[in-house]
């Protein structure tokens, strides 16, 4: 039963964004596995799942053998490691990082592909990032916050 539940839970978590172990443990409940919320959190720790970062800014579950999850890890990881501060200037975000790491922060943020990024611009320890209006700009500055934090 145990392979099975486990089984489920890595196609649930390819198949939808789930952010919760409630979440999990409703969605492994509605597809016919039954599993208390120690039960949820062994078979997490089993199958070494990680939780990154989502489009939303929250936090989902993904598997770690997945290059698709291990490159959003790798990304949210510089970020979370390098940038100091975020803050808007009209339709620029202005990011403050450590001395040095401007470029890989730069690049992560690129890796991620914000729809609304027109362009990034990496010197030592800042970077500029220009967006088409202030809104853009404001709600990707939000999401990085989440992401850092």
């Amino acid at each position: 039963m145990k392979y099975k539940r486990q089984s489920k839970i890595l196609e649930l978590i390819s198949a939808f964004d789930i952010y919760t172990q409630d979440e999990l443990a409703d969605r492994l409940g509605r597809s016919g596995f039954s599993a208390t919320q120690a039960t949820i959190s062994r078979d997490i720790k089993e199958l070494k799942l990680l939780k990154i970062p989502a489009s939303n800014g929250q936090y989902k579950y993904a598997t770690a053998n997945h290059e698709e999850d291990k490159t959003d890890v790798k990304f949210f990881n510089i970020l979370n490691e390098t940038v100091t501060a975020i803050n808007t200037a009209k339709n620029l975000v202005v990011v403050k990082t450590y001395s040095g790491m401007a470029n890989a922060a730069g690049a992560a943020i690129d890796a991620v592909n914000f729809p609304e990024i027109i362009g990034t611009i990496a010197g030592d320890d800042t970077i500029f990032i220009a967006f088409a209006s202030d809104e853009n700009a404001e709600a990707v500055a939000q999401k990085l916050g989440k992401m850092i934090k």
